[in-house]
């Protein structure tokens, strides 16, 4: 065995000879070919300013490679200096360049490939592509002048992989310079006609454009807002709006980008008809009402969307589509097309549940939406739980002209306290109005309660009011909103009398204010801040419902449901005036859960005779938040500052 490794030795070493002629020899052929030389100028930064000529290599060696040399071209290799060893490749520049670079380079792309599947003169052509490549890449974020250096170091001669090495420095990202925006069509003639809609659609469309002067320049960005300008223009009634052009001009000497653009808004679609499909039972009038808009009024994309809200909201379908016609010829008389499915004419709802204010409780709902075959609907809900039992029924007419329908209702309602119980019965008869942000109700009321405390005393009284209450709404979401905010506002006036007291007249009032602000990405606060009186003379006395109480999940936490009110011998009841706040801070719980939030809160409040007597309770506590499709689910725990206890609270929904 060691005659014959001895016999092999000077074959080995002959070999090695012969290989680093033909390695020494392909550097000098490859420097001096065009790919070198392109090589060469990208390379041109780091490179000395007058290089020496590398030495040619002796036999001995040859398996030391110079670090000037990069080798284009490498010859077959055999046993372990063989093609898998494959290229490694370093890219050099900040990190989201990085990663675009990785994503998108034509030679990291390739590098993924089995080394085996690649031949070197493929490495080479792209070598010499990417510094193209890597600046076209990186004029997509805004950097039009980089530095690109690219460098290539064999190392299979020494049993490792080739490695490519790029260097990038992007230099300063442009900024917009120059922008025009300009409109042809029916938005440019009615512009210049003074017509309202098209002076406020092009003053808005032209302030909302998002790159303007200064800001950094991306083609991300930029098509983005391309996108969103056309989008608002279809949105504000040009359905058909297109771009005329569009061009993005680089000054590399200020680093600057000229922005125009030019839309055709094509005509105004304004509205002339409807085309109703799936109507069987209720009345084409409803429908046509519900539009809440005149004819020839612009179909703006709030109209359409607002229609078929109303017509969700109306209780009368299933499903609702509503959608143009975008032929330009029928511009002036545009139709909206609505597709229906009418829901069922009546409807049976049980339902059981409990909640911290008033207990377990089971109801009975039932829902008639045409009533004896008349367009109107009927509501009767029967409730039986353990602090409060009662029933509740309305009849209303169909949407009519302004979306005003006409109603008639009665509640009977019986609610047991802590150290009293009230019974009451009311009947209205008035007219109520809902649209998107705004709901208005106005009614005529006859009401009558009985008090009885747990000594057995008894107090009547009787009661007729004209009232008007409204909702105003302004909100990201009405079913989960983070900003905005809503108030609702009750004022009424008429004449009561009771048992020991005289018969006069009174006036009541009360407000709520419940305001939505993110604070950063993550943060969320709520404040709430809600007033009432009741204006009356000394010898006067309303139904306790229209008095006030606090305490509970919606009024202060920590408290039981209407516990806090004026004492009148030891009995909590209700008073005439009455005021609570509000504060709550919320974030989610974990980011792989977005939908469940934890919060912390502060709540004050309470009711009393008058103002001057009213002194705040206080609750606070931590909860926890769960954003679901019909509205936020609370678990809440509180802390009550006056009573010294703990207690739970729970509540779906938002209150208005």
């Amino acid at each position: 065995m060691k005659s014959g490794i001895a016999a092999l030795a000077p074959r080995g070493a002959a070999f090695a000879v012969l290989r680093g002629a033909w390695l020494a020899l392909l550097t000098t052929v490859a420097l001096s070919t065009a790919g070198c030389a392109a090589l060469q100028e990208a390379t041109a930064a780091t490179a000395p300013a007058d290089p020496q000529p590398a030495a040619a290599p002796t036999p001995t060696a040859a398996p030391e490679a110079t670090p000037e040399a990069f080798l284009l071209v490498t010859p077959p290799e055999t046993g372990p200096q063989s093609l898998a060893l494959g290229v490694v490749i370093d890219i050099v520049a900040p990190a989201p360049l990085k990663e675009l670079l990785q994503r998108h380079l034509d030679l990291v792309r390739l590098g993924r490939i089995s080394p085996e599947d690649v031949e070197d003169s493929e490495w080479a052509r792209l070598i010499d592509a990417a510094p193209k490549q890597v600046r076209e890449l990186l004029q997509t974020e805004g950097y039009f002048a980089p530095k690109v250096n690219i460098e290539r170091t064999a190392g299979r001669a020494d049993g490792q992989p080739d490695r490519v090495r790029l260097e990038v420095e992007p230099g300063a990202r442009a900024r917009v310079g120059r922008v025009t925006l300009e409109v042809e069509g029916a938005l440019e003639r009615g512009h210049a006609g003074g017509e309202e809609h098209a002076r406020a659609t092009l003053d808005a469309w032209r302030g909302s454009w998002p790159l303007n002067s200064g800001r950094e320049f991306r083609n991300p960005a930029w098509n983005d807002a391309k996108a969103g300008a056309l989008a608002r223009l279809r949105a504000a009634g040009y359905a058909t709006a297109t771009w005329v052009g569009t061009g993005a001009e680089v000054d590399p000497l200020n680093n600057t980008v000229r922005i125009f653009l030019v839309a055709d808004s094509g005509p105004l679609f304004r509205y002339g008809q409807l085309e109703i499909e799936g109507l069987l039972v209720q009345d084409t009038v409803t429908v046509v009402n519900l539009v809440g808009a005149s004819r020839g009024s612009p179909v703006t994309e709030s109209l359409v969307l607002d229609y078929q809200d109303r017509l969700q909201k109306s209780g009368l379908f299933e499903n609702v589509s509503v959608t143009l016609d975008p032929d330009p010829e029928r511009a002036d008389n545009a139709r909206l097309q609505v597709r229906l499915r009418e829901a069922p004419l009546q409807v049976y709802t049980v339902g059981v549940g409990i909640s911290a204010n008033t207990g377990p409780r089971a109801s009975v709902e039932h829902t008639w939406r045409r009533v004896f075959g008349q367009a109107a609907s009927s509501r009767n809900k029967v409730e039986w739980g353990k602090k409060r039992q009662f029933w509740e029924g309305e009849i209303s007419s169909h949407p009519g002209e302004r979306l005003y329908r006409n109603l008639i209702g009665g509640t009977i309602s019986n609610e047991e306290f802590a150290a009293d119980s009230v019974l009451s019965q009311r009947v209205r008869v008035g007219r109520t109005q809902d649209t998107q942000r705004i709901e208005r109700l106005y009614f005529v009321e006859a009401e009558r309660s009985r008090r009885t405390t747990a000594a057995g005393d008894r107090t009547n009284a009787l009661a007729l009011s004209l009232n008007y209450h409204g909702v105003w709404r302004d909100l990201d979401s009405v079913v989960l909103p983070t900003q905005g905010f809503t108030f609702a506002g009750q004022v009424g006036a008429g004449r009561s009398r009771g048992t020991n007291a005289s018969a006069g007249n009174f006036t009541r009032a009360y407000a709520r204010l419940t305001g939505y602000l993110p604070l950063g990405r993550t943060w969320y606060a709520q404040g709430r801040l809600e007033a009432g009186q009741v204006f009356l003379g000394n010898d006067v006395v309303v139904p306790d419902s229209l008095k006030f109480r606090a305490g509970g999940d919606e009024s202060v936490r920590g408290y039981g449901y209407a516990s806090l009110g004026p004492l009148v011998n030891g009995v909590v009841g209700s008073g005439n005036a009455m005021y609570t706040a509000s504060f709550e801070l919320a974030r989610p719980i974990l980011a792989t859960m977005p939908s469940l939030w934890g919060a912390a809160f502060i709540d004050a409040g309470n009711a009393a005779d008058s103002f001057s007597a009213l002194k705040p309770a206080v609750g606070l506590g931590v909860g926890v938040r769960w954003r679901s499709p019909v509205g936020p689910l609370r678990l809440d725990w509180a802390w009550g500052r006056e009573t010294r206890q703990g207690r739970i609270h729970f509540s779906v929904g938002i209150a208005f």
